[in-house]
């Protein structure tokens, strides 16, 4: 072989080495161009964050109930985590009560529901064989006058397509909901033709084997169901919401998509949002048919060991005050900040990895380490 041609072979090899050297590479996120995600609802997204709960013992405690509704509601952040930046520049834990909803007669709810941030926080995981140190707990407990109850919500208000996982899992009494949603803010949420909202709700009035999804609205002006709008799905290979499990939501135009564990477990076109919205985590009941009525006494949790998105936004995102999300304003999104496959170099993915947490490279560049340069030489001297 001469010199020319083996010059073209070292370029055919150097052009193909990284990603030969490693199925997917391991690559921080400051070298991703963009975010393809798996499954029927592959999409790409421009930004990526990971929230770790596995191993923050310095901030675990359970925190007793307030017993008291307005003290309840006024209650510090219970840990320094909690109220740090990392936190805080990310999500907003709700103080909100639904008094006003309850004088309304707008809902059957029957209890007044106060949220609360005293209920959520880092609690030691107890568990045999136990996978983390600690996990994010969200608790709701029925109180002789009212219904202690908690929610989080994004900073960032403006998303408009993402793929949102969390690793929970949801204990206790009958009678609570936990859900994980997306959220279009309306000045009023009794006008359903504006609602825009995409759920998985865990009903722990059901059976431990069955989870809600749904596109909202799912019922009309006159109180008629929409089917259309609803799923109730068994949770795949004989496991239920006792059970840790990877919870995934995946928002798209047009459609939204859920998986559990990587099982496709819904997907649901109809009434799919369209508009910026919101990220939301609650844990709650007000004693209404939906939720059910929790004894006097009872609590319900969900725990959350991390939680992960890849995500589009559009326009400038605010931060939103210690109002309830169900009475804010919408905030109107502008130019659309997302890629598509022409603008990627360097194409990541939080599916093709062996690390929780972490990125890997599934096209493009990846820096190449002196075992790398040895295998492309002598792959060129045994070509030449």
């Amino acid at each position: 072989m001469g010199y020319p041609t083996l010059f073209r072979s070292l370029v055919a090899i150097f052009s193909l080495a990284p990603l030969s050297m490693a199925a997917y590479p391991e690559i921080s996120d400051d070298r991703c161009d963009c975010y393809l995600t798996n499954g029927s609802s592959s999409h790409y997204f421009t930004t990526h964050k990971f929230f770790d709960f596995r191993d923050k013992v310095d901030d675990a405690g359970v925190p007793a109930i307030i017993e008291d509704a307005d003290e309840s509601s006024e209650a510090n952040a219970t840990s320094s985590y909690l109220s740090s930046d990392e936190w805080t520049d990310y999500w907003a834990i709700q103080s909100w009560n639904n008094a006003a909803v309850l004088s309304s007669g707008v809902s059957d709810a029957s209890v007044l529901m106060a949220h609360s941030p005293n209920n959520v926080y880092i609690e030691k995981n107890q568990d045999e064989n136990a996978d983390s140190s600690t996990y994010l707990t969200m608790r709701t407990a029925r109180l002789d006058d009212f219904q202690t109850a908690c929610e989080f919500e994004s900073a960032i208000r403006n998303y408009q397509y993402l793929s949102v996982r969390m690793y929970a899992r949801t204990v206790g009494a009958p009678g609570a909901v936990t859900a994980m949603f997306t959220y279009r803010d309306i000045g009023d949420n009794t006008d359903l033709t504006a609602v825009q909202e995409s759920d998985l709700e865990i009903r722990t009035l059901d059976p431990p084997d069955r989870v809600q999804y749904t596109n909202q609205p799912s019922y009309t002006s006159m109180g008629l169901d929409v089917q259309e709008a609803t799923r109730n799905v068994t949770i795949p290979n004989q496991r239920d919401w006792t059970n840790w499990a990877v919870y995934r939501m995946d928002w798209s135009p047009g459609m939204t998509t859920w998986y559990i564990d990587g099982d496709e477990v819904a997907s649901i076109s109809f009434q799919a949002p369209r508009d910026p919205s919101m990220l939301i985590f609650n844990s709650w009941s007000d004693g209404g048919s939906w939720a059910g009525n929790m004894s006097v006494g009872s609590e319900a949790d969900l725990q959350i060991q991390w939680i992960e998105l890849v995500y589009n936004t559009t326009g400038s995102s605010e931060k939103r005050s210690d109002t309830p999300s169900h009475i804010m304003m919408r905030t109107e999104g502008e130019e659309n900040e997302k890629r598509d496959e022409g603008s990627c170099y360097n194409i990541c993915s939080i599916d093709q990895r062996e690390e929780t947490g972490t990125t890997t490279l599934v096209q493009g560049s990846a820096p190449k380490t002196i075992v790398s340069w040895v295998v492309i030489l002598c792959l060129a001297l045994f070509a030449w």
